[in-house]
């Protein structure tokens, strides 16, 4: 183990060789795992990768394909070669790494028993390397490309989906439009057959004013306007059905597909993904089509007073308005209710990258949204909020807490509160605290408090004339905590849910936790480093990870299961700790100290000493306790005291 003094300042260095600008080799060393196993494969004892590395950049600007038929020209280079190395070694000379030293000693002398005699043989083997080289890196622009076009495909589709849908939105609107003209239309026509009517009536108690052929005449001719009327009033009943038909296929995408598909990169972005759409396109295809049903709800009280001044048997109207009226008012609600939503997670100010984890005491946000935003229901839908509202598990699990709200319970949704002028509500005061039952709390129940899952429910009612709708939405399970030192297995829960589950109401999760594949896990994985860094984790680091929780025998094989025991519970290895907590460890490390190189990606700044970090003893141990460069070969400690400089590489 590396060993910490009281008075030395103590420091970290990763040690890795430098970046020269070498165009091929350095763009090999971003290749996915399986294309750096082929790089691998091409080096042996005769032409080890230690020089391929160290001279890359005078390798590349060589002609060896002139060399290997040429024995003068491959005798010339074989010399410079022996020449760059001892370069090289002066340069470890000077920073006194014997190791290196002594490794670049060793090829040397192998270069010199192999190709002193031979040195066309050398020149052809690196010429083969540089071109199988080119293949690998063609070979992996082929597959990058592919993934690109399948990535463009995705997005094309999605935008043509978009397309569609904005204008199946589009058509709705502009049958209302069509359906409304069709009513004046319809009423124009009434009014008149209604004048009709009248007019020939009178005339009829008029002695002697209407011949008997002028009579019939008129007759004939209101009859020809009642069969027009009755038309018409088939076609506008006719069209309401189609338009309401046209008005539920929409509707269904923009609940069953498109919120559900937003609901899930909601989940997604809360445990570190890509950050989730906006929901301003949304809003305005949910406003447009509740705006469309509010227009038909009118329509058909029109098409109702229609009907009370003239029907007749059978009248299409009283057949259909019923029917028509009931389906309006369905697929309202069920628009209406859809629309009501969790736009942000309850999530501690305290602690932003970790929604859904709360600690009692804590005050915590949320922010509630109506999608169909509509200027009659500002100030009109008083939000309430609930916690653990009809969870079963209050009673079936034993040991399960409970939990009162804190605060302001009770919110006004409003467009003036959001910046984006939206219908919402925010809750920004909120907090928990548990109820004390008789006794203490026991540890018989199956679950540790990390592990319980609980809700936060949102109601609220609307009313207008005629139309009464419940309204009520739930957050994602959330995980109360009573110490900070919960924060980490807190969030462990919550992405291994969220990964795994898109029921929000499955509040038993943990009683029997699926297994998640490691290429999901490897995924949320990198979004923990990309989420508070600049940079996820490469394919190199996912696969050390890989191997450190599968085992070097999987090879970090996307089709591995991982129980939740193992990534959570278990200790790895030889250490009394957990995967999780290690990666958790890492992740602090990052944090506290090497936040900006992390960021930007080149390790070599390390080397000036200008660039070394300064750590307190204890932190020293920390990271002594949770590095391992038995797997992670580039984490060196150096311990400096006035001039003396010793390093310590921990083992």
């Amino acid at each position: 183990m590396c060993n910490g003094y009281l008075g030395r300042q103590l420091f970290i260095l990763f040690l890795l060789p430098p970046l020269f600008r070498m165009a091929q080799w350095y763009q090999l060393q971003q290749l996915d795992s399986k294309f750096l196993e082929q790089v691998h494969q091409l080096y042996d004892d005769s032409f080890p990768m230690e020089i391929r590395q160290y001279l890359a950049q005078w390798l590349e600007n060589q002609d060896w394909e002139h060399a290997a038929n040429n024995v003068s020209f491959a005798t010339v280079l074989f010399h410079d070669l022996l020449s760059q190395l001892d370069d090289q070694f002066s340069r470890f000379l000077i920073e006194n790494n014997f190791l290196l030293q002594h490794n670049i000693r060793k090829s040397k002398r192998n270069l010199q028993d192999n190709f002193q005699e031979d040195p066309i043989q050398m020149a052809m083997i690196i010429c083969s390397c540089l071109k199988e080289e080119r293949k690998i890196l063609s070979s992996a622009r082929l597959s990058n490309q592919m993934e690109v076009g399948s990535i463009q495909n995705t997005v094309i589709g999605m935008l043509d989906k978009q397309k569609e849908l904005d204008a199946e939105v589009k058509g709705v609107k502009n049958h209302v439009i069509d359906v409304e003209q069709d009513i004046k239309t319809l009423e124009d026509m009434q009014d008149e057959y209604d004048f009709k009517c009248k007019t020939l009536q009178n005339r009829e108690h008029e002695s002697n004013s209407t011949s008997q052929e002028e009579y019939k005449k008129e007759q004939m001719h209101l009859n020809k306007m009642f069969l027009s009327l009755d038309l018409k009033r088939k076609e506008v009943v006719n069209k309401i059905v189609q338009l309401l038909n046209a008005t539920e296929h929409t509707q269904t995408a923009l609940i069953n597909e498109e919120l559900v598909e937003w609901k899930r990169r909601q989940q997604t972005a809360c445990i570190g993904g890509p950050p989730n759409a906006c929901l301003d396109q949304l809003q305005n295809w949910f406003t447009i089509v509740a705006e469309s049903l509010q227009q038909v709800r009118q329509q058909l009280k029109k098409l109702e007073e229609l009907e009370q001044k003239f029907t007749y048997d059978p009248d299409p109207i009283t057949k259909n308005k019923q029917v028509l009226q009931d389906r309006t008012h369905s697929l309202f609600k069920q628009l209406i209710q859809s629309s009501f939503v969790v736009e942000r997670q309850p999530c501690m100010p305290t602690h932003p990258q970790r929604p859904l984890v709360l600690k009692t005491g804590v005050q915590f946000t949320v922010k509630l949204r109506l999608l169909v935003k509509l200027q009659e229901l500002n100030y009109n839908l008083k939000v309430k909020v609930l916690f653990d509202k009809d969870v079963s598990e209050k009673n079936s699990v034993k040991g399960f807490r409970k939990f009162n709200i804190l605060g302001t319970s009770t919110k006004v949704m409003n467009m003036e509160e959001s910046t984006n002028g939206s219908l919402a509500a925010e809750f920004r005061h909120l907090q928990l605290k548990e109820q004390k039952n008789a006794g203490s709390r026991t540890n018989e129940g199956p679950l540790i408090v990390t592990e319980e899952l609980h809700s936060l429910s949102f109601e609220t009612q609307l009313c207008q004339p005629g139309l009464v709708i419940d309204l009520e939405t739930t957050s994602l399970p959330i995980v109360v905590i009573s110490n900070v030192s919960q924060l980490p297995s807190g969030w462990a829960s919550i992405l291994w849910f969220n990964m795994l589950s898109t029921d929000p109401k499955n509040l038993s999760f943990f009683l029997n936790p699926p297994y998640a594949k490691w290429s999901k896990l490897s995924e949320v994985l990198s979004w923990q480093f990309s989420s508070v860094t600049k940079r996820g984790l490469n394919a190199d680091q996912l696969s050390m990870l890989g191997e450190k929780l599968l085992g070097p025998t999987s090879g970090g094989s996307h089709d591995c299961l991982i129980p939740w025991t193992r990534f959570c519970k278990e200790n790895i290895n030889d250490k009394n700790f957990p995967f999780w907590l290690w990666i958790e460890g890492i992740l602090e490390l990052i944090k506290k100290h090497l936040l900006c190189l992390w960021n930007d990606g080149h390790p070599s700044r390390l080397q000036s000493p200008e660039n070394l970090l300064p750590m307190s003893p204890e932190e020293f141990d920390e990271v002594s306790r949770m590095v391992d460069p038995a797997e992670i070969d580039t984490v060196t400690f150096r311990l400096f005291q006035d001039s003396t400089v010793e390093d310590s590489r921990c083992s």
